[in-house]
């Protein structure tokens, strides 16, 4: 049996599949069948790095999404974003103050409407990446790493706790 593989992330999927079933992806269907590989950080996969943040999911918020610094020099501090804008930069009055000069004042802002995150950058030098790639605007899902200056957090939706 033949297979398509992902350009985005490497999945193998169905011959006859229109979509990746792993991230969603339009498949492209070239005659060749080339494969291209995500490029791999080769700082954060380094043997003996201690860069992995440990997250207790149950110690979350609740009822809120989250962000939690994977590396960084706040690696393992969570961010919960309880209201209806959470502005991310160096400046004091920021919801989340990631205090690094590769960090905009202003960096990035995340808007809650609904059930939907949605991240922006604010005009950072930088730049604002989403699972590796600069983005403007864009909708944030579960485990998403948003990249702000040399900062990584994943974010995590965690729903109500039942009654």
């Amino acid at each position: 049996m033949a297979y398509v593989f992902c350009n985005q992330c490497g999945h193998r999927n169905a011959s006859d599949a229109v979509f990746c079933s792993s991230c969603g992806a339009l498949l492209d269907r070239p005659a060749d069948q080339t494969i291209t590989l995500a490029k791999v950080d080769p700082l954060q996969d380094a043997p003996g790095t201690a860069d992995d943040a440990i997250v207790q999911l149950d110690q979350l918020p609740s009822g809120a999404a989250a962000l939690v610094v994977r590396s960084g020099p706040q690696a393992g501090a969570t961010f919960a974003l309880r209201g209806t804008l959470t502005r991310l930069g160096r400046h004091p009055d920021s919801e989340i103050i990631l205090d690094d000069i590769t960090v905009s004042r202003r960096h990035a802002d995340i808007s809650r409407s609904g059930d939907r995150y949605v991240v922006r950058d604010a005009g950072s030098l930088n730049g604002t990446y989403v699972n590796q790639e600069r983005v403007d605007e864009v909708v944030l899902r579960q485990g998403d790493e948003l990249q702000v200056g040399k900062f990584r957090l994943v974010f995590f939706e965690i729903g109500t706790a039942a009654p």
